[in-house]
């Protein structure tokens, strides 16, 4: 292939500029955490929250086991984060093995804690069962969320498939129901994890093309263990490419590397996101701080100069 020379100019540039150079730290971020079974465990997402808490997050949400099996200590995450920290907590919600009533009592309290942000969901049935409406219950997201709205003025959260939900029947069908949530009154959406940013401008543009117009926040999952990613992969319909799997080869034993690894793809990831016009960034931290503080810095966001302000 031959290169003109304003072609070979700009990719002269391109080389000589240094990596990550074009991020102004004007990027805006969130993060997820899950609920400590532990006093241990305690101790250390809270240490997370306040390593993350300079970047001034928009919001950080806490996770919901299935079958509400975590919902107090999901509560008490959250209410916690409220009460003790700046940041605006976000409580996940599900559709599981609960009724309209017992979701009602959840809301309100969390209302009462002073949480404003739900992010709601229908949920994962407990072990490989398909889900099933509680008799008395929501059906699915696009419901709950509309109930929701009717107890309080929540500002809300869905879930997003770039790849599409398991359940779906096709692309156009996971977005019909992404719409059906938007219009029930959620007022974002937030992706599942995925790999490589052509999956995420490609989602961005049908959903455009789809009417909607509601943002769309990528959901990014840094690569702490490859087997487990693998398994979350494989449950939640997203594509592993083989090159990431490559990359990850001999370095079980090596923690440290696989750290600096996984920092990396992240961190360029979320590189050509920004470069594609995308300023929100949703991170799974899996209760550590250490990979999304590394990206977080990298985009040009600095915790010093979020703790002043």
């Amino acid at each position: 292939m031959n290169l003109s020379m304003p072609q070979l100019e700009e990719a002269r540039r391109a080389l000589d500029a240094p990596l990550f150079a074009d991020l102004a730290g004007d990027a805006e971020v969130s993060f997820e955490f899950f609920p400590p079974k532990t006093e241990k465990m305690e101790e250390a997402l809270w240490e997370t929250v306040k390593t993350l808490e300079p970047f001034g997050p928009r919001f950080v949400s806490v996770t919901y086991g299935a079958g509400g099996t975590t919902r107090e200590r999901t509560h008490a995450t959250v209410a916690r984060i409220q009460r003790e920290t700046p940041i605006a907590a976000a409580a996940h919600l599900t559709c599981v093995e609960a009724s309209k009533a017992e979701i009602a009592e959840i809301a309100h309290a969390y209302w009462e804690a002073g949480v404003r942000h739900i992010v709601a969901l229908r949920g994962d049935a407990p072990g490989a069962d398909a889900f099933v409406p509680h008799p008395d219950g929501y059906t699915n997201a696009a419901d709950l969320t509309a109930g929701l709205k009717q107890l309080y003025p929540f500002e809300i959260s869905v879930a997003a498939y770039p790849e599409c939900h398991p359940n779906s029947r096709d692309e156009a069908d996971d977005l019909d129901n992404l719409k059906r949530k938007l219009d029930a009154g959620a007022t974002r959406g937030i992706t599942q994890f995925f790999f490589e940013p052509e999956t995420f401008f490609r989602f961005r543009d049908r959903a455009a093309a789809a009417g909607i117009s509601a943002e769309m926040v990528p959901g990014i999952m840094p690569v702490t263990n490859f087997a487990s990613i693998k398994r979350m992969s494989a449950m939640c319909g997203t594509q592993v490419p083989q090159w990431l799997g490559r990359l990850f080869e001999g370095l079980d034993d090596h923690p440290t590397s696989r750290q600096l690894v996984a920092a990396t793809l992240a961190a360029e990831l979320c590189r050509k996101l920004y470069a594609g016009g995308v300023r929100q960034f949703h991170f799974y931290t899996l209760n550590r701080a250490e990979l999304s503080f590394a990206i977080c810095h990298l985009l040009g966001l600095r915790a010093m100069a979020a703790a002043a302000a």
